[in-house]
């Protein structure tokens, strides 16, 4: 019994510090906003862990202690200081500090403002990445966000549904994303590396599948990054990509799809321009290569149950082959 109470306990352990890292932790804080959250979490923490040494010391005192002790803890000053005085005062210095450390009301701006640097929208269930180019106009990608590393980055959150909620807990803390609102919530990444993101608001049937990367760039690769995204999508280079490039006209993915440079000037679905580029498929749900192209072409409904796309089968094998191919190499 012993034993397998320690490996229990093992387990938890294990389970629990390895929950501590990795792209998607709030124990590894690579952001400023991140960076409040961490402090004011621990603070809260040790905090409240002397409350509760305080509490069980107080209570076995009062319990076993000498009767002296006893009368004392049981003193109307005593129950006035410690249970009432006390905690007023220190639940009013956490409250107030938690106010400063999260600079609560900075970034309350009414409408969408002129200068938010990236504008992110929530649908069902991915994400819609708009950025304002070199030369002023709009940049559409999906279900990846790159932002410069030491810069604050405004984003103007949205939806175009029903409530989502932007969180990134390696840089920012969460803020929901309501229809017919815009919020405004600040990244400033502290240094290059890569963030996992996920929708924290329920939002229906594939909201577990709802996630994004962020990329953080040192300044001079950002600029380029996104003069290359500004970019319209480079010419199919090999025959291969041709005929698929051919397959994907026959077959009308333009009319829900953008591919910048072509015909296809859909809105419905994600921005195709670069989206070999991309670090997955379906917000975070497959890896990015061919054969993730094509599994979500014809299986997009069991990856990811009741995504707007819906499943193609009129493409013969070899068909299928060569949009994949096509797909993959628009970078």
């Amino acid at each position: 019994m012993n034993r397998l109470c320690h490996a229990l306990l093992l387990l938890f352990i294990t389970l629990v510090v390895s929950g501590c890292n990795g792209e998607q932790s709030a124990f590894a804080p690579s952001g400023v906003e991140a960076m409040r959250v961490s402090i004011l979490f621990w603070i809260m923490t040790i905090g409240g862990f002397v409350v509760l040494i305080w509490v069980c010391a107080a209570t076995y005192i009062a319990i076993f202690g000498r009767q002296q002790i006893r009368y004392r803890f049981s003193s109307e000053n005593f129950i006035s200081t410690f249970g009432i005085a006390l905690p007023v005062v220190v639940l009013t210095l956490l409250l107030v500090y938690g106010f400063l450390v999260l600079r609560a009301g900075a970034y309350t701006v009414p409408g969408v403002p002129d200068d938010a640097d990236i504008a992110v929208s929530g649908e069902l269930w991915w994400w819609r990445v708009t950025y304002t180019g070199p030369d002023g106009q709009h940049v559409s990608s999906a279900n990846e966000l790159h932002v410069p590393v030491g810069k604050p980055v405004r984003l103007a959150l949205t939806s175009a549904d029903v409530i989502h909620s932007f969180w990134v807990p390696q840089l920012a803390g969460k803020l929901d994303m309501i229809p017919g609102r815009t919020n405004i919530l600040t990244l400033e990444a502290t240094e290059p590396g890569i963030s996992r993101g996920q929708c924290a608001e329920y939002c229906g049937g594939a909201h577990a599948f709802m996630s994004f990367h962020v990329v953080a760039h040192p300044p001079d690769e950002y600029a380029d990054w996104l003069a290359s995204e500004a970019a319209p999508a480079q010419e199919p280079g090999t025959s291969e990509q041709r005929r698929g490039a051919k397959v994907f006209r026959d077959a009308g993915c333009g009319g829900c799809h953008t591919v910048r440079g072509t015909n296809a000037k859909g809105m419905i679905g994600p921005d195709l321009t670069h989206v070999g580029s991309r670090r997955s498929l379906g917000a975070a749900t497959l890896p990015n290569n061919a054969q993730a192209f094509a599994d979500w072409i014809v299986n997009s409904q069991h990856i990811k149950p009741e995504n707007k796309m819906p499943e193609f089968s009129i493409f013969s094998d070899n068909e299928l082959r060569l949009l994949a191919i096509y797909l993959e190499g628009l970078k």
